[in-house]
């Protein structure tokens, strides 16, 4: 059955309430739409502990640095309802602007540190996008526990760390990254490579676990990195963004997974950025 789509949050409110009064534990689901099986897997992680599922599809403006992205990126409201469908979410919640940017709207939500590097480097403002959405969603919903996949890692701890800054009652909880059969990590962009930049596309994730296992057995990341960017380019990759090795809580910077650490990449493909992250340690 299709869940009812709201599309005001005084709406949305209304019946959260109603929810809470029963005691009832709220899940939400935030995204832009164009739903996979990467989204599902969500959902079902949400429905697993929630007693009432809230999924939001918001194609949020302030978290494109490039019009032509923001332009590009696929509305696909009836088809992602469909899909949701079979997994009886309790309310699909599809904002208008006017209902997270009202006129006069003037607050930016920035955090610092966490946000700095990786794609926060590459694509300027994005995070200060994601880190306003968020709140008010967050806030809109009502909800007890909001689930982001660990695709978006870098995404994923700057979201821990807004909300603890802001002391939003709600936890976060990271899911595993949902993977092709080949290892690609689903995405939204996925649909935009041709049938042979598809094909070329799980080298990434190839490269990365061979990476991993290099690092965990005491190589050197700065050999290790150019290895891997002569791999991509011959694999058919345009260009290595970034390969990094990070601390998996604080981010930081890391030459050796001597702690808890994740490894990073971004790379372009047939002209669509691609990003993947595995645990090293």
């Amino acid at each position: 059955m299709t869940a009812p789509i709201l599309r005001e949050k005084a709406a949305l409110r209304e019946r959260v309430a109603g929810w809470k009064r029963d005691g009832a534990r709220v899940g939400v689901v935030p995204t832009m739409g164009a739903l996979h099986a990467g989204h599902l897997s969500l959902v079902e992680a949400a429905q697993a502990e929630c007693d009432r599922v809230i999924v939001t599809i918001f194609v949020n403006p302030r978290q494109f640095n490039n019009p032509a992205d923001l332009e590009s990126y696929p509305r696909t409201e009836e088809t992602d309802a469909q899909k949701l469908a079979p997994f009886d979410v309790d309310v699909i919640y599809v904002p208008g602007p006017g209902e997270i940017y009202p006129e006069g709207f003037a607050t930016t939500v920035l955090v610092a540190g966490l946000t700095e590097g990786l794609c926060g480097a590459h694509r300027p403002g994005h995070f200060d996008g994601v880190t306003t959405v968020v709140p008010k969603l967050f806030l809109q919903t009502g909800a007890d526990r909001a689930y982001f996949g660990e695709k978006d890692y870098q995404q994923l701890q700057v979201v821990r760390r807004m909300a603890a800054d802001l002391d939003i009652p709600i936890e976060v909880v990271g899911c595993p990254t949902v993977r092709e059969a080949d290892g690609l990590a689903l995405s939204s962009r996925n649909v935009r490579l041709s049938p042979e930049a598809r094909r070329q596309a799980p080298e990434l994730h190839a490269v990365l676990v061979e990476t991993a296992a290099a690092l965990r057995a005491g190589e050197a990341l700065g050999a290790l990195r150019e290895a891997a960017e002569r791999r991509l380019i011959s694999a058919g990759f345009e260009r290595l963004e970034y390969l990094e090795l990070r601390g998996a809580e604080d981010l930081a910077p890391l030459e050796t997974p001597e702690r808890p650490a994740r490894l990073l990449v971004a790379a372009w493909l047939d002209g669509v950025r691609l990003i993947d992250n595995i645990a090293v340690v």
